[in-house]
């Protein structure tokens, strides 16, 4: 078996100097049966290694209820039959532009639980959660065949907090459950942020995305000695629903590589291929320096603006790392697979049911409860989705703005049936002062919990309460309906005919393919809300941009008729096209 250490000046192999190039390759981010081409595409572009997070609360939505965790292990596998080494990230917290980073709602909504410190509460779900992860990993280290190298302890933990006693616990708990491998942080070149999230007797490694020589400098005057790795080397970015997409030069890009080389460095790729955030995963952050600013919902796209875009092709920058990569490569580099199976030609949908979205509600959300101050989405155990809040202005009583406080993300208002508006944390009041007595139901819907900065792990929904005037309205109705409620299908809800004015409400239709394969969904015309192929959850759609077009697996669709559903929240005009499949 192969032994794999941390030398004083590299990393050593069997006793012999090696270097990782590694890439990052989510395996959630990515349809399982397409993991396979997008490894040979790392191989390809001249990388030994891959690297990926594991994100807690998708393998955890409830405690002790666990699911699919054996992808992690499958995973691992495909890995080691490509050929790559492997660099697992457990958490718990991952960012990774994820839900809530990774964590459970459930367990940073639980009330006096402090996340990411040594609070008991939140060490015993880790200490629970890792017993079960680690049965993925622990076989599958390279002293016992397997494929892989390292694992890292929390994640830019220094960029969050300074309690390197909880690093040292979660370092205590990956060896006690048989993690052999060497461990490793990894942080902003900062000294703040390297003294806050490093430990003694841990390999530090550092992120960024230029300036390699300044950052190492950085990183040698706290560790003198050790191998030097920039763990995310950011060659792309994310986007921003409402904001503009961000690319990255492929030439400038290849010489901040080249840099980071000639240092003598590895490197962690971040991301050599990124994906897509299926199934509303999608994180958030907040604007400012400090990041507590306004929410940021990030799209769905997890393109990255990397060198193996969303749909798995080669890119430009694919061809230009590929170049650094290759003299670094012991012989000469595999070529790049043939691109998968695309679709054969546009599809448009054919729409024939619909059922308004408290129809859908009542069919397959929760309970509905009732509570002097509204229940936030924790509360409610709702993690992706919406609820209802319903409360009664009492009367008779003259008109007086209604507003709500606390209010995350945003909420579509009913008074008495009617639409009154679109509320948000930057509106949080009606236009129209509202007269009693009246019903008023709140629709609010989140846009991504907050994955990076002091507001991690901040509720979701109604956090305050509703106001009419300066009056609290108590006895709030709410229900809410996950996103996971979807997951064994939507025969509980009657659908009618679909309505001719756009509004919102739950869509069904079809979708007749010939020559399946990878595709793009077009939706003009409609305006938020999400979208599902064969029961697959394809993500968030938004008018706002920038991105325009799901991407649809191959593997999603079948030949012949695939049923389309369309959960559409805000409704939109009545002329607007047909949902369409496009090829990519």
């Amino acid at each position: 078996m192969s032994g794999f250490r941390v030398g004083d000046a590299d990393f050593l192999l069997d006793g012999r100097p090696v270097r990782l190039l590694s890439g990052a390759l989510h395996y959630f981010r990515v349809h399982e049966a397409q993991w396979r081409h997008r490894l040979a595409l790392l191989r390809a572009m001249g990388l030994n290694c891959v690297d990926t997070y594991v994100p807690w609360n998708l393998h955890e939505p409830g405690p002790g209820r666990h699911r699919d965790v054996e992808a992690v292990g499958r995973f691992l596998d495909a890995v080691r039959e490509a050929g790559l080494w492997a660099i697992v990230r457990p958490g718990p917290y991952i960012c990774a532009e994820w839900e809530n980073g990774g964590l459970p709602s459930w367990v940073t909504g639980e009330p006096g639980t402090r996340a990411r410190t040594r609070d008991e509460r939140y060490l015993r779900h880790v200490r629970r959660w890792f017993r079960r992860l680690l049965r993925e990993v622990v076989p599958r280290q390279i002293d016992r065949g397997g494929p892989v190298l390292m694992a890292q302890v929390e994640n830019e933990y220094g960029s969050y907090g300074s309690d390197t006693g909880y690093l040292a616990e979660l370092a205590d708990l990956l060896r006690a459950e048989g993690v052999t491998v060497p461990l490793f942080t990894s942080d902003g070149p900062e000294d703040h942020m390297l003294t806050g999230g490093s430990l003694p007797g841990v390999l530090a490694t550092v992120n960024f995305g230029s300036h390699a020589r300044v950052a190492f400098e950085t990183l040698r005057r706290h560790r003198p000695e050790g191998p030097l790795m920039c763990m995310e080397f950011w060659c792309g970015w994310f986007d921003h629903w409402a904001g503009e997409h961000v690319v990255r030069d492929p030439g400038e890009a290849a010489e901040a590589l080249r840099e980071i080389l000639e240092c003598g460095a590895s490197v962690n790729l971040y991301m050599a291929h990124g994906g897509t955030s299926f199934a509303g995963w999608a994180g958030a952050n907040r604007g400012g320096e400090l990041h507590e600013g306004p929410l940021e919902p990030d799209v769905t796209s997890y393109d990255y603006d990397a060198p193996v875009d969303e749909h798995g092709r080669p890119t430009e920058k694919f061809w230009r790392f590929r170049e650094v990569l290759a003299p670094y490569h012991p012989g000469p580099l595999p070529e790049p697979p043939p691109p998968p199976a695309r679709l054969g030609a546009p599809a448009d949908a054919a729409l024939t049911g619909w059922a308004p979205l408290a129809t859908v509600l009542d069919a397959l959300g929760g309970t509905e409860t009732v509570s002097p101050m509204p229940p936030s989405f924790e509360e409610l155990g709702v993690t992706r989705g919406l609820v209802r809040y319903v409360v009664d202005v009492p009367g008779p009583r003259q008109p007086h703005p209604l507003a709500v406080r606390g209010l995350r993300d945003l909420a579509t208002v009913y008074v008495d049936g009617e639409r009154a508006g679109v509320l948000t944390e930057a509106e949080p009041r009606l236009g129209k002062p509202v007269a009693g007595p009246a019903r008023v139901e709140l629709w609010a819907e989140s846009l991504g919990r907050v994955n990076y900065g002091p507001r991690f792990g901040e509720a979701k929904g109604v956090t305050g309460g509703i106001l009419h005037e300066r009056q609290y309205l108590h006895g709030v109705r709410a229900q809410g309906l996950d996103l996971d409620a979807f997951d064994d299908g939507v025969g509980p809800v009657p659908f009618g005919a679909p309505p001719g004015d756009g509004g919102p409400g739950l869509y069904r239709g079809t979708l007749t393919v010939h020559a399946a394969g990878d595709a793009r969904l077009a939706l003009p015309g409609w305006t938020r809300g999400f979208a599902w192929i064969n029961g697959f959850n394809l993500g968030r759609y938004w008018s706002a941009g920038p991105q325009s077009r799901l991407c649809v697996p191959g593997p999603v669709l079948r030949e012949g008729e695939n049923e389309l559903w369309l959960l559409e929240l805000q409704g939109s005009g009545t002329d607007r096209p047909a949902p369409r499949l496009l090829p990519v």
